[in-house]
């Protein structure tokens, strides 16, 4: 135990050290920018923009005073509605309801050079949450062809209800990724909602030089840092769950069962409980098994999970571990950066569960053809795996081919959307743990 302490210290140095360097590069990187590219002081983003509200099955333009986003002839989610309306100075309010996704993109307008604004430049604006009660909102800006990099803001936009204007300033880095292209920014900002609200933003402007006053979260550490998973849908019952699931490992305790073994992961784990259901049972019940699965976790989300008490009361003989595909779905995360975060729950495993051996999964394909940005981005992630294992407290299983066809594409019998299992996916994969799981589990 003594050992694992001092390896997560000298792991705690490596992490902090590296952060100094990256900083002392990154301000090299920004002053080096900012030498090269013309600037102005401040862009307003009222005038010369047109402004796109956007539903996720429609688009519509806030030309005039309101707008309402067009249903199409077969909505999938009928009862959504999103709309906009223009204030009198300037103003714009985002209202949308029962909605996957709700935008007000500023676009169309000549593409800035934002590169000498990134050293010490912020976006800032007024911001009033009238109702986000049921809904979760986000900032974003673009980088690049195929390019957008975004700031959450449910927990800090609810906190913000009813309170009236409140002016935000946002260093233009939280914006920002090494290797992003903000020599021609052509989407300088979008608002974005889910569920349902109704927000307003003024006075939009990017400026050279500010005092950033809001937080965001760093790109280098965010898949290391624990923290609740930040999305409307899933705010209702993400903490439910997690008491649910500390109840579940009690009463296995109170009971005098052991529990055996231990799944950890996002959907694709939570997933025995629904079309791995019959699956679980053949293979893994008789283990006193535990899914510890939450859709759309990523890295961070589980690290929050196992810190508060997930993996305590309980000294299982084997631990699952896939997680990471959601850092590629939602902010395409440098694959590094994933695997700092995988490192960093395993890391957390070993010291509270020392006598267990972890199973550390490839995360699984996704996207219907082997080229999928998604799928070659997991990839990445999955070749740097391997150095995590050491054979004995930590092995690496790759059961990915098993699931894919000959020619690399994936079949809707199995990953019906291309990214979640099939009750016989569900099979494919218990199957493949039975010969590992074997030795494991033996008396």
């Amino acid at each position: 135990m003594k050992q694992l302490k001092d390896n997560h210290r000298d792991t705690e140095t490596q992490s902090a050290w590296w952060s100094l360097c990256a900083s002392a590069s990154l301000w090299l990187h920004f002053s080096a920018l900012a030498a090269s590219a013309p600037t102005t002081q401040s862009v307003p983003l009222d005038k010369g923009w047109q402004i796109a509200i956007t539903d996720f099955e429609g688009e519509a333009r806030l030309t005039g005073d309101n707008v309402t986003v067009p249903k199409p002839a077969n909505p999938r989610v009928p009862n959504s509605r999103v709309a906009a309306k223009r204030g009198d100075d300037g103003s714009v309010t985002l209202q949308f309801s029962n909605t996957w996704i709700a935008q007000a993109r500023w676009q169309g307008g000549k593409p800035l050079d934002l590169r000498g604004h990134l050293p010490r430049g912020t976006v800032e604006f007024d911001l009033d949450v009238i109702d986000l009660a049921k809904g979760g909102m986000k900032f974003k800006l673009g980088c690049g062809k195929d390019c957008e990099r975004k700031i959450p803001f449910l927990f800090a936009g609810r906190e913000l209800i009813g309170k009236g204007p409140q002016h935000m300033s946002f260093a233009l880095t939280c914006f920002w990724r090494e290797g992003d292209d903000f020599s021609k920014v052509d989407v300088p900002f979008t608002l974005e909602g889910t569920g349902s609200g109704e927000i307003k933003i003024a006075k939009l402007r990017i400026h050279k030089t500010g005092k950033a006053t809001s937080a965001c979260p760093d790109y280098r550490t965010q898949s290391v840092t624990p923290e609740r998973l930040q999305e409307s849908w899933a705010v209702d019952w993400w903490l439910p769950r997690h008491e649910a699931k500390l109840a579940e490992i009690k009463a296995h305790r109170d009971a005098g069962r052991r529990v055996d073994l231990v799944f950890l992961g996002d959907s694709i784990t939570q997933g025995w409980e629904n079309e791995g259901k019959a699956a679980w049972a053949s293979h893994f019940a008789r283990h006193n098994a535990v899914a510890l699965g939450f859709g759309g976790d990523r890295t961070e989300n589980l690290l929050w999970r196992l810190q508060h008490g997930e993996l305590d009361g309980m000294a299982p003989k084997a631990i699952v571990v896939m997680i990471g595909t959601n850092n590629t779905g939602e902010r395409l995360e440098d694959p590094a950066l994933t695997v700092a975060g995988i490192k960093k729950n395993l890391d957390e495993i070993r010291q509270r569960q020392p006598q267990a051996t972890v199973l550390l999964l490839a995360l699984f394909p996704r996207g219907e053809k082997p080229d999928d940005l998604l799928r070659r981005h997991n990839a990445r992630i999955n070749a740097l795996l391997p150095a995590l294992a050491d054979g004995k407290h930590i092995v690496f299983l790759d059961i990915g081919p098993r699931l894919t066809n000959p020619d690399g594409t994936l079949s809707k019998d199995i990953l019906p959307d291309f990214l979640h299992l099939s009750p016989q996916g569900y099979d494919i994969w218990a199957r493949s743990l039975d010969v590992p799981l074997t030795s494991l589990m033996t008396p």
